[in-house]
């Protein structure tokens, strides 16, 4: 029997079903006109059918969904409205993650994982200092270098600006302001807290596709409260994972339940100030990612947010009200209108402003892949709680979590930064002394340091070079002179004896 998902009534029943959940969808409306809800009954009807999800909670209210609804008589009532049968609360298996480690088991990728791309995205660089990153990162990769967390990145961006003039002949000139501005981008990074999310142990994206022992899907929930305070880290962190689901995830084709599906809450942060090679990267992977079971929800107010590329690929889609007080939110509402199929019987410009809270013009696909009839619809109650779960709940929950204790211990195995650190050491080491000389330690000159000349090499070894040719050239002279004079007294005897003889 075909899977499907009951999403709410109108003229009749909403279903969107699962053999096109990959097709991805979007979920729009103004504040407080029911987005959330709607997320969570998506999210925990998908994890019900055996299809794990994974959605960020940017208030904290999606956290809920792990512990089963009050019985409440209005949600009953409307589950019996919408033509519900057996309407029970229910909780959904839930794993809370959280980037800075704090409401959620950590969340770490590693510098190489994340690329110079992304990077660039993240640190605001310019298209110059955008190229300098990918040189480091080439270097990297063509050394053994691995580049884990900040420190690594750091050292070997130092290192290339110390040798910039011999590493241009293989890797291009490499400005030293560049590598500075790069690394000050950095020190704001590590301000932002983002120092906790590069590291190890990484991320395992099969941690992410879990059901548990009954066949329901493991909702993973991101706990983005402080995450949102950083919009360009959680643009970036989210762009990060569906470009590792694409590069991963084998491809699937159609099927009849989607591997996992994508909710990315305010995804208008993603499009935001973004350089077009970034948006470029977003309309591949939407594009692309469907063929591996992926679905992409993506959650916003207003859907010219989101660019028309992107758009184009919502196959399936909830709109809730918008409000046209300006007349950028008008030409919004004209826009999301002409989107959906048209339906004689409704004016779906005037119906979308006047929607009240909980209801939805909805156009899911239908047989075929094709888009429904748009059809004003109250959307179904949630079976867990509506709102979020308490600091205790949560803790209780994350105890029983099957991750638990995998990522919490970060750890630090060698990389760039010590093998660039006893490169350096190596490099400062002095020269041992030849034969017949004492050395500066018994000398008592300065000890020589590691700092480079223009060569290459370090000045200490120039100085002792340098050294070594004088005493080379003094003992010539040295020999030289003992030797002539040896040669003279030898001529000057044999010149006297000749004359004593006579």
């Amino acid at each position: 029997m075909e899977q499907r998902i009951l999403v709410g009534s109108g003229t009749g029943a909403q279903h969107l079903l699962a053999r096109y959940a990959n097709r991805h969808g979007l979920v729009a409306g103004a504040t407080g006109t029911g987005k959330t809800v709607t997320l969570q009954i998506l999210a925990e009807e998908f994890a019900a059918i055996g299809v794990p999800v994974f959605a960020a909670d940017i208030k904290g209210d999606l956290s809920g969904i792990a512990l089963a609804a009050e019985d409440k008589p209005k949600l009953a009532e409307r589950a019996r409205r919408i033509g519900i049968e057996g309407y029970a609360p229910a909780a959904s298996p839930t794993i809370f993650w959280d980037v800075f480690g704090e409401l959620g088991h950590p969340v770490r990728a590693t510098v190489s994982d994340m690329g110079p791309l992304l990077l660039a995205r993240l640190l605001d660089l310019s298209d110059v200092q955008s190229g300098v990153l990918h040189l480091v990162f080439k270097y990297a990769d063509d050394h053994g270098l691995l580049l884990l967390d900040l420190k690594d990145l750091r050292a070997t961006l130092q290192f290339v600006a110390d040798n910039a003039r011999d590493l241009g002949a293989d890797y291009g000139l490499v400005s030293k302001a560049s590598v500075g501005a790069i690394q000050r981008a950095l020190l704001q990074l590590e301000s932002d807290g983002a120092e906790a999310f590069f590291g190890e142990p990484a991320l395992d994206l099969n941690d992410l596709l879990r059901t548990d022992l009954t066949g329901r899907g493991i909702v993973n929930v991101l706990a983005a409260e402080k995450l949102f305070h950083k919009p360009r880290l959680y643009a970036t962190f989210l762009l990060w994972l569906l470009s590792e689901l694409f590069e991963n995830l084998p491809e699937r084709g159609d099927a009849e339940l989607p591997r996992l599906v994508f909710f990315f809450d305010e995804a208008h942060l993603l499009f935001k100030d973004a350089p077009k090679a970034l948006v470029d990267k977003v309309e591949q992977v939407v594009r692309l990612i469907r063929s591996k079971g992926v679905g992409i929800y993506f959650v916003t107010q207003n859907p010219l947010d989101l660019p028309d590329a992107v758009l184009g690929q919502l196959g399936n889609r909830i709109q809730h009200a918008l409000r046209a007080f300006t007349p950028r939110d008008q030409k919004a509402v004209r826009a999301a209108a002409e989107t959906f199929r048209a339906n004689p019987d409704l004016d779906v410009a005037t119906a979308i402003t006047e929607l009240s809270v909980g209801e939805a013009l909805v156009s899911l696909l239908q047989d075929k892949g094709v888009p429904g009839i748009v059809d004003r619809t109250l959307i179904r109650p949630p079976r867990s709680r509506i709102g979020p779960a308490t600091v205790e709940e949560r803790r209780a929950i994350m105890q029983r979590s099957p991750v638990g204790g995998r990522y919490e211990q970060a750890v630090d195995r060698e990389s760039a930064y010590e093998k660039l650190a006893r490169r350096a050491q190596a490099e400062a080491a002095p020269t041992p002394p030849a034969s017949g000389d004492t050395g500066w330690w018994d000398r008592g000159d300065e000890a020589p340091t590691a700092r480079r000349g223009r060569g290459g090499r370090p000045a200490a070894r120039r100085r002792s070079d340098t050294a070594m040719e004088a005493a080379i050239k003094s003992a010539t002279r040295s020999a030289a002179s003992s030797i002539g004079r040896e040669l003279g007294r030898q001529l000057l005897r044999g010149v006297l004896g000749s004359l004593r003889r006579r």
